[in-house]
């Protein structure tokens, strides 16, 4: 395999792993060349993170900065006729899948010579950077909507982080990100794409957790999509590497009252769909315009997957439902689990396939919140 670059989706255009950027010299979202997967064999079984998958990353990680994110649970509950298996992110030492993408992409940018990050972030995004940055010795800024939850607010600035509050919609935060990226260098979980690349051990995870096969179905609530497009990379690496015979579907969970993705798939477009939007509880996906919109499309047709729009009543009820069983989740991550009766009802999914919804952050983000929503 010809050495790791940044590649601009767009036309092609390679940019050298080793000069600090966050995007193509357009503005424009850049990802990192396809990795050719790993076996079983090449994963450490020593280590018990997400960095036994190192050998899937496109370059060394020679000191890693750990917190031991990763190797989360993959819990077996009945769902009326379904019996999903939910991966519970929110084991994750910050409290939600976040870990995985800021624990590899602030080692990256760390050892390339970075030591101070600026990120927003309307919550768990900012409190994974500000953790990981904390363990790794980065100073970290986060910008982050006046609306955010203040336990996520808390909890980045308990980590030592700065923290400023951005008035209006949280696309306000990224412009001021962005404005600012000449001072301090913008390390956006949206955009920079070794993000992704420790997303992506989601789905290597999974794979590990079944035994090292295949499986039918994987649900994710999905903003902008990290999560998703990691599972997506992932997959599609262990299918390139004979690890696995087919690729899992994958369906992205959004909430009616913020769903830009489902509106554009469901219009068979991987461009922006007019479709309204207002305040939802599951507010880790209030994205309005996804930055990799066409990337995120073209993985849910790759995958024969697709999408799912929630009312607020189907969030509520699914929060509800998880809690009931044992599992409290934040209202962002009861998406996954309301598309599940969606999905069968649609046939979209059956009964006798494995499939998994990927919980991704922890009740106590929103506690207030969960707490009336359940009564």
């Amino acid at each position: 395999m010809p050495a790791a670059s940044y590649i601009d989706p767009r036309n092609g255009k390679l940019y050298p792993l080793d000069q600090p950027r966050w995007c193509s010299d357009e503005r424009t979202p850049l990802l990192v060349t396809p990795g050719a997967g790993i076996s079983r064999q090449d994963i450490d079984g020593r280590t018990r993170s997400l960095w036994r998958y190192r050998a899937a990353l496109p370059v060394e990680i020679k000191t890693p900065i750990t917190l031991g994110e990763g190797c989360t649970p993959l819990v077996q509950q009945e769902w009326g006729a379904l019996r999903p298996l939910f991966k519970l992110e929110w084991f994750n030492p910050t409290g939600s899948f976040k870990d995985r993408g800021s624990a590899v992409m602030l080692s990256f940018l760390r050892q390339i010579g970075i030591d101070a990050i600026l990120e927003d972030s309307s919550g768990n995004g900012g409190s994974s950077m500000a953790g990981l940055g904390a363990a790794g010795g980065m100073r970290v800024k986060i910008l982050a909507p006046a609306s955010t939850s203040p336990a996520k607010i808390a909890q980045v600035r308990a980590y030592g982080a700065s923290v400023q509050l951005v008035e209006g919609p949280r696309e306000e935060s990224e412009a001021e990100a962005i404005r600012q990226s000449s001072q301090t260098f913008y390390a956006s979980h949206n955009w920079q794409p070794f993000f992704l690349e420790g997303t992506k051990s989601l789905a290597y995870e999974i794979w590990e957790d079944l035994g090292f096969r295949a499986l039918d179905n994987v649900i994710v609530p999905v903003g902008a999509g990290s999560s998703l497009l990691g599972c997506a990379f992932g997959f599609r690496e262990l299918l390139k590497a004979g690890q696995i015979s087919k690729l899992p579907r994958l369906f992205a969970a959004q909430p009616l009252n913020c769903s830009p993705i489902d509106a554009s798939f469901k219009a068979g477009l991987d461009t922006p769909v007019a479709r309204e939007v207002s305040k939802t509880v599951a507010e880790g996906t209030a994205i309005k315009t996804p930055l990799r919109l066409r990337e995120i499309v073209a993985a849910l047709r790759e995958s024969g997957g697709g999408t799912i729009a929630l009312t607020e009543d189907e969030i509520v009820a699914a929060l509800r439902r998880l809690a009931r069983q044992g599992l409290f989740a934040e209202p962002t991550s009861a998406s996954a689990a309301a598309a599940l009766d969606k999905l069968a009802a649609a046939g979209a999914i059956r009964a006798n396939e494995t499939t998994v919804a990927v919980l991704t952050g922890t009740g106590l983000k929103a506690a207030t919140t969960v707490a009336d929503l359940v009564q």
